[in-house]
């Protein structure tokens, strides 16, 4: 049956591109590479941005929600298709005339233009709009196509969840949630974006190229992260997201979960991982659970929520699962779509906000209390992850290493206790520049119900990443397939010190893609003991824990006795002297704590130090130097001699032309 969907399916395809080509009179030229979509879609943008959508924060939003209900449209079409090939009854999220293919659609009178699933031409509406004149087709949209998608997830009444919307119509209420009015502001230019955005379909783009259409959305997200821009806080560089689901390499069957999803970046691409590796004869049931019942996430902010969802749809996920609210204080905005999640997860992927800071309403949640928004969700995810789930993360440096503040010590140690963190990844600076962010980051990867006993590093500090550089997946030593790139393909900048050592130029590059199946110890790779460390630790704090526990033994008695003084009323003088010394004692004890915290807190500092990292040394002598240092500045006095000379000649020639020519003025007798 699903073969013969599929032939039937295609048999009208190409049925409709030749009702489209006749109609226009002309083949329409199809979209046939990811390049010529991404140029299409950028003609797009550059309509909006000559029509009051300057900035990408701005035009993406806006494009979000037109692109949006014309992919949805399409995938109606094809629902109501295979539900009339069935024999089954297609009841439509959305209804005339207020479908794209009413309002938006290119309308044409010629015969063989395409027609509504109640037979009348596309595009019939917004030729009515157009022939009763100007503005009509906005105040359409503003006035009735608005207020009815709104309505569809919201009682216009009673302002509450209407309990009659269909899953689809409350994420189609959603994502429309944040548009009140057109953004753009000539309805020839809307006009146009619409008949650009029509275009954008397997009719007009090759099969083959089709879903790249959601990579370009992804790049369309990526602008939201330009400089001076707001957006950078809601996007992680995709190819660092695609090693790291890489590295988990999750299985089909199981949940998954991002609680500060963003874009959805982190659910769209573990989605196309898992599709792909389910492949072609993918089981409808296996569809349907993928599709609706995998992928969870949360999300606070109000912009971003509604392109979340526009995105996973987009990606392919028809009913994605996404909560609207603070994660933090558990504070919903909007649950509706959350309501069939579990209450643990197998997979979480994530990056929380760096420097982020939640009130007390938040912190008053979690057992160690803490403004830090990323040490708040460690011990969200933690919660969360089901026995034996496993989580990837992004966590900046400073919560690594930092053993001052108690709440990062006792989550890192509530980490360690309750979880395996079996890699942590030392990444460059630059990667999320192109998101507005100098900070240095780590990838933490765990596994819950187990301690840590041994931790994996891999040093991606000294590869040189930035706006115009960015970080990708040859990096991490993977080719776009998720295979071992062979290392005549790696970058430069991962590879330049290492090709410059004599002693290693002719080896195998220790790639972290390489490393990770074994683990193994190279220049860039390290294991820690952690077990050890603490049995070390634990080892080192015994003598002052013997000590404390000494003098503490000691000051019972000179309590007991202090209280005989003050009650026996005896010398003011020998009660200060015993006051004094159980002070000092106490003073001592206090030391004693003090070192055997350090040591414990010092145990808990989890960055990134490369024991085998080379370090350039220079091994001259002072004199050497200096004889440098003068050799140098040899070389620059005779360059500017001979610089020297060259203008000087230069200039002698061009006097003695001029005097040829009779150009140069001879000074008169009387100066």
């Amino acid at each position: 049956m699903t073969k013969f969907l599929m032939n039937l399916k295609m048999s009208k395809t190409k049925d409709k591109v030749k009702a489209v080509k006749k109609s226009n009179g002309k083949q329409s030229k199809a979209i046939g590479s990811t390049q010529s979509l991404s140029s299409y879609v950028k003609s797009i943008c550059d309509i909006m941005r000559r029509s009051n959508c300057a900035s990408a924060l701005q035009y993406v939003p806006e494009l979000t929600w037109i692109l949006f209900l014309r992919i949805l449209d399409a995938q109606e079409q094809k629902e109501r298709e295979e539900a009339e090939v069935l024999g089954n009854i297609y009841m439509p999220a959305l209804v005339s005339p207020f479908r794209w293919q009413d309002w938006a659609a290119p309308y044409s009178d010629k015969p063989g233009h395409p027609k509504t699933a109640d037979g009348k031409p596309q595009g019939w509406k917004r030729q009515e709009l157009f022939a009763k004149g100007d503005k009509k087709l906005f105040d359409f949209i503003n006035n009735e196509l608005l207020p009815h998608l709104h309505g569809l997830d919201i009682d216009k009444a009673t302002g509450q969840p209407n309990p009659n919307a269909t899953r689809k119509q409350r994420i189609i209420g959603r994502i429309m949630t944040a548009v009140e009015r057109v953004r753009v502001d000539s309805e020839t230019n809307l006009r146009d974006i619409l008949d650009k955005v029509h275009q954008l379909h397997t009719d007009n783009v090759d099969d083959t190229h089709f879903f790249t259409l959601s990579q370009v959305y992804e790049d369309l997200l990526l602008k939201m992260g330009e400089k001076n821009s707001d957006g950078g806080q809601f996007f992680t560089p995709r190819e660092v997201i695609r090693a790291m689901v890489l590295t988990m390499n999750p299985e089909t069957g199981k949940t998954i979960f991002d609680p500060c999803c963003g874009t959805g970046g982190f659910l769209a691409v573990v989605y196309e991982y898992l599709n792909q590796k389910l492949g072609k004869d993918i089981a409808s049931t296996d569809i349907d659970v993928l599709k609706h019942n995998t992928f969870f996430g949360k999300e606070k902010e109000n912009l971003v929520f509604p392109i979340a969802l526009a995105n996973l749809v987009l990606h392919g996920i028809d009913q994605p699962n996404i909560w609207h609210g603070n994660t933090l204080t558990n504070r919903p905005t909007y649950g509706a779509l959350f309501e069939n999640a579990p209450s643990t997860f197998d997979y979480i992927f994530t990056n929380p906000p760096f420097g982020g800071k939640e009130g007390k309403d938040a912190q008053d949640r979690y057992s160690y209390s803490t403004s830090s928004t990323q040490v708040l969700f460690v011990q969200d995810i933690i919660a969360h992850l089901s026995h034996e789930g496993t989580c990837a993360i992004v966590l900046d440096e400073g919560l690594l290493f930092r053993t001052n503040e108690s709440a990062f010590v006792e989550t890192k140690r509530k980490l360690v206790d309750e979880c395996n963190v079996w890699a942590i990844i030392s990444m460059p600076g630059g990667v999320f520049s192109t998101a507005g962010a100098g900070v240095k980051t780590n990838l933490l990867f765990f596994t819950k119900g187990k301690q840590t006993d041994k931790i994996w590093y891999y040093d991606l500090s000294h590869v040189k990443v930035g706006k115009k550089t960015p970080m990708t997946l040859a990096h991490f030593g993977f080719d776009k397939s998720g295979n071992v790139i062979e290392d005549s393909k790696l970058p430069a900048t991962l590879t330049s010190d290492w090709l410059e050592d004599e002693e290693v130029k002719d080896e195998a590059f220790p790639t972290y893609a390489k490393m990770l199946a074994s683990k193994s110890e190279s220049r860039y790779s390290w294991t820690i003991d952690f077990a050890a460390r603490r049995a070390e630790a634990l080892e080192k704090m015994q003598p002052y824990k013997d000590n404390a526990a000494k003098l503490r033994e000691e000051i019972i008695p000179l309590k007991e006795q202090l209280k005989v003084f003050k009650k026996e009323k005896k010398d003011k003088e020998e009660i200060k002297a015993l006051e004094l010394q159980i002070t000092s004692i106490e003073k001592v004890i206090k030391e004693q704590e003090a070192i055997i915290s350090d040591i414990d807190a010092k145990v808990f500092d989890l960055k990134a130090v490369n024991p085998n990292a080379v370090v350039k040394t220079d091994t001259r002598t002072t004199i050497e130097v200096i004889e440098n240092i003068e050799a140098q500045a040899k070389i620059i006095e005779d360059a500017m001699s001979n610089l020297k000379k060259m203008l000087d000649k230069s200039e002698k020639e061009a006097i003695k032309q001029q005097t040829k020519n009779g150009v140069l003025n001879m000074p008169s007798r009387t100066q």
